[in-house]
């Protein structure tokens, strides 16, 4: 496997490279061809990277081996977690972002008072180590209501819609179309014609030690202010406002009998509709018998 890529990085004054656009990538036989005019500033310089598939699986490490991996996530080259990210957050640096490109944390307050000065607008979007997608890619037939909340290496596949409080963090995303007014986190995927509802929430794997990869099947849906620490299989729902983790103590339905399973005994199992006893209080999982179905109009989105 040949990956040849072009980027252009910007530089700090410092000539520490701040982020990096990748306009031109071979990945096997895709290619990705967007031209790469002479550059005009010295805060600038391209960046030419040669790898083999052995450099996907290595660990991180540089701002380079970051940005390309991100591309190659969001330009949906490779599915998420197929890549070893170990370091990402160790080389990928803290900058300001802002309307007019990334600018350094020790640049900023004298950019910004400059700009005040100068009636020279500068809007400062985030201080954070990942931009917005947006920035760096357009996915194709995709609708995303605030780009803020979409980080780049975001996986969107076409008729993904994501509204204003929806949110889709690196390493990623979307294997279909769908419909996210909630959150996937790093590490989650949502499979085809499943829908996060509204203040939905998915256990990624960056924070508590969590090593387990959570994953949504297809015609899935998961109601408003629901959550989940284990994965779905296809056909499942999960009630609004249920939050299962993995040790969720669940009674289990099936047929005529009845038995109590932790959560994580039945990960990713399909057809199972998950909700609360509002009488008793305990979390029940049967069968289910609705299929998710969403609008096949609002997803078109071309």
């Amino acid at each position: 496997m040949e990956i040849y890529s072009k980027g252009i990085a910007n530089l700090s004054s410092k000539d520490e490279i701040l982020d990096i656009y990748f306009p031109y990538i071979k990945f096997d036989k895709k290619i990705i061809d967007n031209n790469i005019p002479e550059l005009k500033h010295n805060s600038q310089k391209i960046l030419e990277i040669n790898w083999s598939k052995k450099d996907l699986d290595r660990d991180i490490e540089s701002v380079s081996d970051a940005y390309l991996k991100l591309h190659l996530l969001s330009n949906k080259l490779v599915l998420p977690n197929t890549l070893n990210l170990k370091g990402l957050f160790t080389k990928m640096p803290n900058v300001v972002w802002t309307n007019q490109g990334a600018i350094s944390l020790d640049e900023i307050e004298n950019k910004l008072h400059n700009s005040k000065l100068n009636h020279d607008h500068l809007y400062v979007k985030s201080l954070d180590k990942f931009p917005c997608l947006t920035d760096y890619v357009i996915p194709k037939n995709v609708r995303i209501a605030d780009a803020r909340r979409v980080r780049l290496g975001a996986y969107l596949s076409e008729g993904t819609t994501i509204m204003h409080e929806g949110f889709v963090n690196f390493n990623a995303g979307t294997l279909g179309s769908a419909m996210i007014e909630g959150r996937i986190s790093a590490g989650v995927t949502v499979g085809k014609n499943s829908d996060i509802g509204g203040g939905a929430s998915t256990m990624g794997t960056l924070s508590g030690g969590n090593n387990t990869t959570i994953s949504i099947g297809e015609n899935c849906l998961m109601g408003a202010n629901s959550g989940i620490g284990i994965s779905l299989g296809n056909n499942c729902t999960v009630e609004a406002g249920l939050y299962i983790t993995a040790g969720t103590k669940i009674m289990m339905q099936v047929a005529n009998e009845s038995k109590i399973v932790k959560a994580s005994e039945i990960s990713g199992i399909s057809d199972i509709l998950f909700f609360r006893d509002s009488t008793s209080g305990k979390v029940i999982a049967k069968p289910n018998k609705k299929i998710s179905d969403l609008n096949k109009e609002l997803h078109k989105n071309d």
